[in-house]
């Protein structure tokens, strides 16, 4: 694509917004003139009509779409459920799934186990502020970003050539022979899960710290004067205050783990058995041409994420009827 086509299809696009724009004020200027019995209902129309086009649109359809194509083959034929037989049967599709399954049981568990231990042990110590900044500060880095510096952090140079890598200096310190960590499988998966534990840990620390200040203080003193110890307060007064954000940062580290790409993408580009459903999908679709394979993958990872969606959901009600 030349420039002038890239500006083209830019001009186009806000061409359609300052249309969709224009469509939207005209439809406010009509319903601010509106009869007054008709106002109510043409008012919620008139806001609620926007979003739900632009929902179906952006959402709705594409979803749609991407499930037909999933049962389709490469060449446009009628393929029934053999792309998703193939996720399930082959040998390196098996492989995506695992990956990612043990990607969406350690992340979350971690990060929130992590963030929750640090947020408990600086809760109200000198430098709190230092010490949340300093661990909340991996947020701020894109994931392509971090995964370059955890590059750097595994880099292999062949035995004998200077180790620029800082897991590769500290094994040839003790005289061992420099390791090709990420291209080592399986423990290559866990070296890259090792940098998604460190961007949501400041995530899941920031989240659970401001839920333990939210502890009635008089909660804690009672427990104090019934002599129980730091873990007795931990397990029967911290946790149960604190459940309703540790779900939030669980179900919401699980599905942005479900979806990881960049960091993948950027270290392996899914090489060495480290592929995971978000860059495979891609990767059929794209660069090998298999869009019903990548549709597939699609609606797979959707149904896995469904069901952290409805729990989220379900309990959300059940709090608001407690209220």
């Amino acid at each position: 694509m030349t420039t002038a086509d890239l500006l083209e299809k830019v001009a186009q696009v806000l061409i359609g917004l300052a249309v969709f724009a224009a469509v939207v004020g005209l439809v406010m200027f009509v319903v601010d003139r509106a009869p007054k019995k008709r106002r109510d209902v043409v008012q919620l129309v008139a806001f609620l009509a926007p979003a739900c086009i632009l929902l179906a649109v952006g959402l709705i359809w594409p979803a749609a779409r991407t499930t037909y194509l999933s049962f389709f083959s490469r060449s446009g034929q009628w393929a029934g459920l053999d792309n998703f037989i193939w996720i399930f049967t082959q040998e390196d599709a098996l492989i995506t799934v695992r990956n990612t399954v043990i990607w969406v049981v350690l992340v979350p568990l971690l990060s929130t186990a992590i963030g929750l231990a640090y947020a408990i042990f600086i809760d109200k110590s000198r430098g709190e502020r230092f010490f949340k900044a300093l661990v909340f500060m991996p947020m701020a880095i894109s994931f392509v970003g971090a995964s370059i510096i955890w590059r750097f952090v595994y880099e292999y140079r062949q035995s004998g050539d200077p180790q620029i890598g800082l897991l590769n200096q500290i094994v040839t310190l003790f005289g061992a022979e420099p390791v090709r960590w990420i291209q080592e499988p399986p423990i290559n998966t866990f070296l890259l899960i090792v940098v998604m534990i460190w961007i949501q840990t400041g995530f899941a620390m920031v989240v659970l710290s401001a839920a333990i200040k939210g502890i009635p203080t008089e909660q804690i003193e009672a427990a104090q004067l019934d002599g129980t110890n730091a873990w007795q307060r931990f397990l029967n007064v911290t946790l149960p205050g604190i459940r309703g954000s540790l779900v939030v940062v669980l179900t919401t580290i699980s599905i942005a783990t479900l979806k990881v790409f960049d960091i993948v993408r950027t270290m392996t580009a899914g090489n060495f058995e480290t592929s995971v459903i978000a860059n495979e999908m891609v990767t059929q679709a794209f660069r090998a041409g298999e869009v019903g394979r990548g549709s597939a993958l699609a609606v797979v990872l959707f149904i896995l994420v469904l069901p952290i969606v409805i729990y989220n959901i379900r309990l959300l009600r059940q709090q608001r009827e407690i209220r």
